[in-house]
C-alpha cells in the first residue's frame, strides 16, 4: 500500500520541506520507514556518498575498512565523515569522495563489506536519506526539512514481504550509476526470475524488497546503452506485477505504469514545476489554491520531465 512522491521546484529551494510535507500526508499508506531522494547542490569535484552502518560499536573500523578500498580504486575522502548521533544500532554516515577510478569496480568491491557499511547513494547531487518511522520521524532525526535543492523524491513504505529495516527501505540507488534513484508502489510478480537473471549477470541485490528490482534492472539496462527513457518504456512489457514507479537523475525525473495501471499516480505540472503523488490531497499540500490535476489512470502509461533548467540554476 506503499506511497511514493516526486518534487521539482523552478530553481534551489527548500525542496526537503516540501518532500516531507508530500509524504507526511501520505503517512495512512505506511509508516514502517520513510525514506528521500533529494537532489542538492551540484559538488563540482568528487561525489557525496550516503551510506548505512549496521552497528554504531563498529564505526571506526568500518570506515577504516571502507576508506581502504576507496585507496585501491584511486579513491580517498575529500571531507572527513559525519554522522547521526541518535541511540540507535544503525547509523547514517555522508561523506564525499574522490571520484573512483572505475565505479563499476569501486561498488562491486565496496559492497563486498555491505553486511557492515551499505553504500545508499552516490553522486554529483543525490543524496538518499531513508529510516525507520513515519515522514516526520525521519525528517527530524536527518534534518530533511533544511535541504536545500531542485527536485527529489519521496516514499512511505508499509513492508509486507520483505524485512523492515533502514537498508530495505526506499529509495533505492541504481547501483553503479551516479544520481539515479528509484521509488516504487506495487508488486513485481517476476522478481526471483528477474533477480536470477541479474545475479548472474554479475549484480548484486542488498535486500530481499522487490522494489530493489526496478533499480537494478534500470541499471542493467543503462549499461547496454538505454537512456533512461527508454529503459522507463522498455520495463512497462518487460517486467511482470503491478507498479507505478518514479526515477529520477540529475536532469530528469520520469514514471512508469505497468500494463494493469492498478497503482495511482497524480501530478501538478505548471510552469516548469511538477509535484506527484500516489494521492491527489498530497500534492494539493504543496501546490495549494485552484490547480489542474493530472490523474495517469490508464494501463502502460510513462511520461519525463526535464529539469535541466533548474539544475543549470543550481
Amino acid at each position: 500500500m506503499c506511497g511514493i512522491a516526486g518534487r521539482i521546484l523552478s530553481g534551489p529551494g527548500r525542496v526537503g520541506n516540501e518532500l516531507v510535507d508530500l509524504m507526511e500526508a501520505q503517512r495512512h499508506r505506511g509508516a514502517d520507514s520513510t525514506g528521500f531522494a533529494v537532489y542538492g547542490p551540484h559538488l563540482d569535484e568528487g561525489y557525496v556518498v550516503r551510506a548505512m552502518v549496521r552497528d554504531r560499536a563498529g564505526l571506526s573500523k568500518d570506515l577504516e575498512d571502507f576508506l581502504e578500498i576507496l585507496r585501491e580504486h584511486d579513491s580517498d575522502f575529500l571531507s572527513d565523515p559525519t554522522w547521526d548521533d541518535a541511540r540507535t544500532a544503525h547509523v547514517t554516515v555522508r561523506m564525499t569522495i574522490k571520484v573512483p577510478g572505475s565505479m563499476e569496480a569501486w561498488t562491486k568491491q565496496t559492497d563486498t563489506i555491505a553486511q557492515r557499511i551499505e553504500v545508499q547513494s552516490v553522486g554529483r547531487s543525490l543524496e538518499i536519506i531513508k529510516d525507520l518511522g513515519g515522514a516526520e520521524e525521519v525528517a527530524d532525526k536527518h534534518n530533511v526539512r533544511d535541504m536545500i535543492g531542485t527536485h527529489g523524491l519521496g516514499h512511505a513504505r508499509l513492508a509486507t514481504e520483505s524485512d523492515v529495516s533502514p537498508t530495505a527501505s526506499h529509495p533505492f540507488w541504481a547501483r553503479p550509476f551516479p544520481d539515479v534513484a528509484i521509488v516504487h508502489n506495487g508488486q513485481i510478480t517476476d522478481y526471483y526470475t528477474w533477480r536470477e537473471r541479474l545475479e548472474r549477470a554479475g549484480y548484486r541485490f542488498m535486500t530481499q524488497n522487490d522494489s530493489e528490482l526496478i533499480a537494478v534492472w534500470i541499471s542493467d539496462q543503462m549499461s547496454k546503452g538505454l537512456t533512461q527513457e527508454q529503459a522507463l518504456r522498455k520495463s512497462i512489457t518487460s517486467i511482470d506485477g503491478v507498479f507505478t514507479y518514479l526515477i529520477s537523475n540529475l536532469d530528469s525525473m520520469g514514471f512508469a505504469k505497468d500494463r494493469f495501471a492498478m497503482k495511482p499516480l497524480v501530478t501538478v505540472e505548471e510552469n516548469g514545476t511538477l509535484a506527484a503523488a500516489t494521492e491527489e490531497q498530497a500534492v494539493r499540500k504543496v501546490c495549494p489554491g485552484e490547480v489542474d490535476i493530472i490523474n495517469y489512470d490508464g494501463p502502460s502509461l510513462m511520461n519525463t520531465w526535464a529539469v535541466g533548467e533548474q539544475r543549470a540554476a543550481a
